[in-house]
C-alpha cells in the first residue's frame, strides 16, 4: 500500500531489549495487542513499560520481558487487577513507578512538549510521595504554592491502537475516548501504529467528523493494518472487550499447568493462528453450555 504500511513482523525493528515503550489504550480497552504478541514472539527482553495497563502489562511479565513498569494503574477493567502484573509486583519481579493518573498524564504532557517536568497538584499530601521518594517538589516563582514537580516520561517507541488510520499515518479513533494516545505519540521517539483499517486519507474524515482525527502523521513510523488487533480487549465500536476469553485468560493465571496450557493453545503461533485459536475456544465454550 505504500506510505508508511508495515508488517506485524516489523515491530521488532523498532522495539528492542532495554528500550521504554508506551503502550497506549486504557486499561482493557484499545490497547495495540497484535503488536503486543508479536514482541511476546521475539527475545525482545528488559523493558520498560509506560502505560495506563492493562492485559499488555501481565503477558509481558508472565514471559519475562519487563524490568519496570511507570503506570496509573494496571487493570482489566471488569476484572481489576491483571494476575500476572499483581504475581510480578509482589514477588518483587519488576521494579514498579506508581503515579496517580493525574500524575501520569502531566509525565506525558511533560514529555510531549519536551520538558523535563511539569508542575502539578496531583499527589500532594498523598502516599504516592512516599511510593516514590525521588520525586521532588517545586516552589511557584508568582506566589507562595508549591506544586509536584512529576519528571517527563519520553518513550523510545510507543505501540498504538486505532480504528483507522491512512498510509501516511493519520490516525482516526471512532469510540467514546482517545485515552491520551496522542500524547503518547507526541512524547516518544518513534511511534508505531495499528489500526483496524487502513483507508484512503479522504475517506477520514468522508463520514465521521475532523475531531477523531487523534494522531498525525508527523509523529508516526509505521502504520499496521491489524483486523481484531486490540482483542482481547475492546476497540469500540468496532467490538467490544471478549469478556468470556479474558476470564479465561484471569483463570489461567491461577498455576502453572494452566497457564502453560494457554501460553501454547494462544501464544506460540503467528497473530493467524491466535485468531483461529480464539474461534475455536469460543465454539467450545458455546457447545459447553448449548
Amino acid at each position: 500500500m505504500g506510505g508508511k504500511s508495515m508488517t506485524l513482523d516489523g515491530v521488532t525493528e523498532y522495539v528492542r531489549s532495554g528500550m521504554t515503550v508506551g503502550i497506549g489504550g486504557w486499561g482493557s480497552r484499545r490497547k495495540p495487542m497484535a503488536m503486543v504478541r508479536e514482541l511476546l514472539r521475539s527475545d525482545v527482553e528488559d523493558l520498560t513499560l509506560v502505560t495506563f495497563g492493562g492485559p499488555e502489562v501481565g503477558l509481558l511479565c508472565a514471559a519475562g520481558k519487563v524490568r519496570r513498569v511507570i503506570y496509573g494503574f494496571v487493570s482489566l477493567d471488569t476484572i481489576p487487577l491483571d494476575p500476572h502484573f499483581r504475581a510480578a509486583r509482589e514477588g518483587g519481579r519488576v521494579e514498579t513507578t506508581e503515579y496517580d493518573e493525574g500524575m501520569f498524564v502531566a509525565a506525558l504532557r511533560a514529555g510531549a512538549n519536551r520538558l523535563s517536568f511539569l508542575p502539578t497538584r496531583a499527589g500532594l499530601e498523598s502516599d504516592v510521595l512516599l511510593m516514590n521518594p525521588e520525586l521532588k517538589t517545586v516552589a511557584s516563582p508568582y506566589d507562595d504554592d508549591v506544586y509536584l514537580a512529576v519528571p517527563a516520561v519520553r518513550p523510545d517507541v510507543s505501540l498504538l491502537h486505532l480504528n483507522r488510520s491512512d498510509t501516511l499515518g493519520n490516525g482516526q479513533f471512532l469510540g467514546p475516548d482517545p485515552y491520551f494516545d496522542d500524547l503518547f505519540a507526541m512524547a516518544s521517539g518513534k511511534t508505531l501504529l495499528s489500526v483496524e483499517k487502513i483507508v484512503d486519507t479522504e475517506d477520514l474524515t468522508a463520514a465521521e467528523r475532523s475531531t477523531s482525527l487523534l494522531i498525525s502523521r508527523m509523529f508516526v513510523n509505521g502504520v499496521i493494518e491489524a483486523p481484531n488487533g486490540a482483542h482481547f480487549t475492546s476497540c469500540d465500536p468496532d467490538y467490544g472487550r471478549d469478556e468470556a476469553f479474558q476470564r479465561h485468560y484471569a483463570q489461567s493465571a491461577q498455576d502453572e499447568v494452566s497457564w502453560k496450557q494457554f501460553r501454547e493453545t494462544f501464544l506460540t503461533g503467528d497473530e493467524a493462528s491466535y485468531h483461529e485459536a480464539v474461534r475455536a475456544f469460543h465454539r467450545a465454550t458455546e457447545k459447553e453450555s448449548a
